[in-house]
């Protein structure tokens, strides 16, 4: 026996130490056995956690993430997550992301580079197939993070947006509306007490890309023994075309007016929209050119203020996608290398609106009818054609041409960024035009602008202009509107205009003066205008202040043959204080205004804002003239979920005058019919449905109405707009994980952001088994009634659901099996409630 048992010993400590030496290369994944639950709740039933084992490991299905690309944030979506297929074809524990090859375009993969990249059946791409590709799905942040090789993504630009993002938005009959009312009241026997009304409509319809257009208004006044009069100002069919980055515009609309004037037409436009570039690129602004030496971060500032900053490789580097500042000033470019050593240059920068980007090209064809305003003028045919296109060195050359059989002109100039002299443009143009019984002339148009901003003083000439005509230069529109069937034309040909807009920044608490100038002359009169105001503004601790002067003058020569003139000179002073220490978002103010001749009127008021989102505004305000003549005015505006309105009350020593008006919008879409305050040119519908009377942030006076839409007005089109809904105005019985959406809507459209909250009652159910015993800690239950909606089963069996019906069914699942599912019918109508929580119990069979 002892021999026996020391062979036994031996052998066993054999084994051990072998077991030790392969100790190294053997290592037991983490495991939880969830067997060791059942005393917990005393069921005897072992909960399948397969899913939850290892890390980030989670059930497949969607989740709200947020998507980077190389450490840069590219959107927050939902995405749905599938198990990803392990090299013995089955499941593994990994959740792979389902992303289309329109979704990796989108987030600025060249996926034209890879042939491979291709969706599956279920719409999904494999990004793997791109080589050193890799992703990771971190739960606990709810982040999808991608890392990819810089050669598998376009060059990025700062503020681009794809268009694969872009949202053309439902479809949807719409229509703004603004209606004005007054009434007025005679309090002298020589004037007439008079009433008017006006009614504005633009009614619309959105059809994919498409957008119908029109505008008509409505006018009566009490002089008028009709029913009024109607008139429609215009109706157009536009769409836009993000390929070329235009939009084509057919029927009624107004040529640009970049190079020549404005002409309204009947016909067809096909023109840039400058807003599909991205906010980087648009506008003026010089390449940056430079060498590094290694891997360094170049930083540009303008008037003192950083503007760009980006990191570069070692060589030779061109930045051109900084945003356009829209003024002027040189770029001090500064390039710290990786050594510590740096490199400061000056890149002299000026800029006119003319100035376009290198490489960058601004179009515009027009061609159809004349639309005149006078029913009276010929609707002549004519075509339109502009260009301007952005040169290297900051130059950029422009031009047109007009053609009609009564008029052709052409137009030709160039623009150049002079740096330290600041930004000039030259442009001529040669017309030859026939106007109604009259011989053919022709002339020409010189003009000539500058811009400049004097930094070390604070000077901004932001534009100065001169244009000289010659007394055979005509416009189109001069020419066409002479062609009549009744009556006589006559117009004023501007032989020399001179305009200059300066602000002068006087530093540190002596405020800003701002200096407005026009002189100009005509070829058939002796006549000469000019225009002249000048502005001041500061504060002086909680004063505001203003001064204002303003001088028109005209002359010409009458039939005696002098020279006549007739001028205007106004003067104001303007102070406002804050007067919240008694009224909240309340300011008093004070007024004084001079005029011709020597007349002045001083009034002094109140003004605020008050409800808890600011959008009920009021005004009242008392003035007295040096005649002592008194006159008042007091007025409200509210804007509100279904519109605005507003309403006043003035009065002087003539009459008193009551105004009243309302404005806003109506959508009707498949889920039926919204109102909503005045819509812009593009707007987001919300939609959560249940989720009432919920306020949308940073819109005044917007919230859902009482089925859970509302209009959210004015978004920037071709950019991300976020929509976000204020959680601190759910309702007690909302509950709603997501509360903010980004939509893109293309120009014109009524982009939908979709908002699912739970709606219903709030409850803690305990769930047991026929036999009255708890349900297996870890076990899923979810509400049929609620896509996308699951809660866990704690320790007793007990659960936490949210947007209940006060009856229903709860499936339950703690495994695969078919004897690891149940159905539990609850009724809460008569649980009772705790803190708003209701308490009830069921019975899963």
């Amino acid at each position: 026996m002892v021999v026996k048992f020391r062979y036994t010993t031996y052998s066993l400590a054999l084994m051990s130490a072998c077991l030790t030496c392969l100790s190294s290369n053997v290592i037991a994944r983490d495991f939880f056995n969830p067997a060791f639950l059942n005393g917990m709740n005393g069921s005897d039933r072992v909960p399948d956690l397969s899913a939850f084992e290892h890390e980030n490991s989670q059930s497949p299905g969607k989740y709200r993430v947020d998507i980077i690309v190389n450490d840069a944030f590219i959107d927050t979506r939902d995405v749905e997550f599938t198990t990803k297929t392990n090299s013995s074809g089955k499941d593994s524990s990994t959740l792979q992301p389902c992303l289309s090859v329109k979704d990796f375009r989108a987030f600025g993969i060249r996926t034209d580079s890879f042939p491979n990249l291709i969706d599956n059946t279920l719409g999904c791409a494999d990004i793997s197939v791109i080589p050193e590709a890799t992703y990771e799905f971190i739960f606990n942040t709810q982040t999808l993070r991608f890392n990819l090789p810089q050669a598998a993504l376009s060059p990025a630009i700062r503020g681009y947006v794809s268009p694969d993002q872009f949202d053309d938005g439902i479809t949807a009959l719409l229509m703004n509306y603004q209606f004005n009312g007054s009434n007025s009241y005679a309090r002298r026997s020589n004037i007439s007490d008079t009433e008017n009304y006006n009614l504005n409509m633009q009614p619309g319809l959105n059809l994919g890309p498409w957008r119908l257009r029109n505008y008509t208004t409505w006018n009566k006044s009490d002089s008028d023994s009709s029913s009024g009069d109607w008139d429609t100002v215009y109706t157009y069919v536009e769409r836009n075309i993000p390929t070329i980055k235009s939009v084509l515009t057919m029927g009624e609309s107004s040529s640009n007016a970049d190079i020549f004037d404005s002409v309204p037409f009947t016909g067809a436009q096909l023109a840039t929209d400058d807003q599909m570039d991205a906010d980087s690129i648009q506008g003026y602004a010089p390449v940056v050119r430079g060498i590094a030496r290694t891997n360094a971060k170049v930083l540009i500032k303008q008037n003192g203020y950083l503007i760009y900053q980006s990191y570069v490789r070692p060589g030779a580097f061109e930045i051109s996608d900084m945003y356009s500042t829209g003024g002027s000033g040189d770029l001090y470019v500064t390039v710290e290398e990786s050594d510590g050593s740096r490199q400061e240059f000056v890149v002299p920068y000026a800029s006119l609106p003319v100035l376009r980007r290198e490489g960058s090209l601004k179009y515009s064809i027009t061609s159809g009818q004349y639309r005149p305003y006078d029913g009276a003028v010929d609707e002549t045919p004519f075509t339109q054609a502009t260009a301007s296109y952005g040169l290297p060195y900051g130059a950029t050359t422009f031009g047109g041409f007009q053609s009609s059989s009564k008029y052709q002109s052409v137009a030709v100039g160039i623009g150049q960024n002079m740096g330290d002299f600041g930004a000039v443009s030259v442009d001529v143009t040669q017309a030859w035009s026939t106007l109604k019984n009259q011989d053919k002339t022709s002339g020409q148009s010189w003009r000539i602008r500058y811009s400049k901003n004097l930094t070390d003083i604070g000077t901004n000439l932001s534009i100065a202009g001169y244009r000289y005509s010659t007394s055979g230069y005509n416009t189109l529109g001069d020419v066409l509107n002479s062609y009549r069937n009744s009556g006589s034309y006559s117009y004023d040909r501007v032989r020399n205009r001179t305009e200059a807009t300066i602000s002068q920044n006087m530093g540190r608490s002596l405020g800003s003066l701002t200096l407005n100038g026009v002189v100009e002359d005509y070829w058939n009169e002796d006549r000469r205008n000019t225009s002249l105001s000048v502005g001041y503004n500061n504060t002086w601790k909680l004063v505001n202040y203003s001064l204002n002067y303003s001088y028109n003058r005209s002359s010409q020569i009458n039939g005696d043959s002098n020279r006549h003139y007739d001028s205007d000179k106004l003067f104001s002073l303007t102070l406002s204080l804050p007067f919240s220490s008694l009224l909240p978002n309340t300011w008093v103010t004070y007024s004084m205004n001079t005029g011709n001749p020597g007349s002045t009127t001083n009034s002094v008021g109140l003004n605020g804002t008050t409800l808890a989102d600011n959008n009920l505004s009021w005004n009242v305000q008392q003035s007295y003239d040096n005649e002592q003549y008194a006159s008042g005015s007091a007025g409200m505006d509210y804007s509100g979920t279904y519109g605005e309105v507003f309403g006043s009350y003035d009065y002087d020593h003539n009459a008193q005058r009551v105004n009243y008006g309302a404005s806003g919008s109506v959508v009707l879409h498949e889920n039926g019919l919204t109102f909503g305050q005045q819509l812009g040119d593009t707007a987001a519908l919300v939609k959560a449905p249940g989720v009432t009377d919920t306020r949308i942030l940073n819109e005044t006076g917007v919230k859902t109405d009482f089925r859970g839409y509302a209009i959210v007005p004015y978004l920037t089109p071709y950019r991300y707009n976020e929509v976000m809904l204020d959680s601190e105005t759910f309702a007690d019985n909302v509950d709603m994980d997501i509360t903010s959406q980004k939509v893109v809507p293309t120009r014109g459209a009524i982009s939908r952001a979709n908002f699912s909250g739970n709606v219903g009652l709030r409850a803690i159910i305990r769930l047991v088994d026929t036999l009255n015993n708890p349900l297996p800690f870890g076990a899923t239950v979810s509400d049929p009634a609620q896509e996308n909606y699951s809660s866990i089963v704690n320790d007793n069996g007990m659960v936490y659901l949210t947007g209940l019906q006060e009856t229903g069914s709860l499936k339950v699942q703690w495994g695969k099996k078919s004897t690891q599912m149940c159905t539990a019918a609850f009724s809460l109508q008569t649980a009772a409630q705790n803190a708003g929580i209701t308490q009830s119990q069921a019975v899963c069979r």
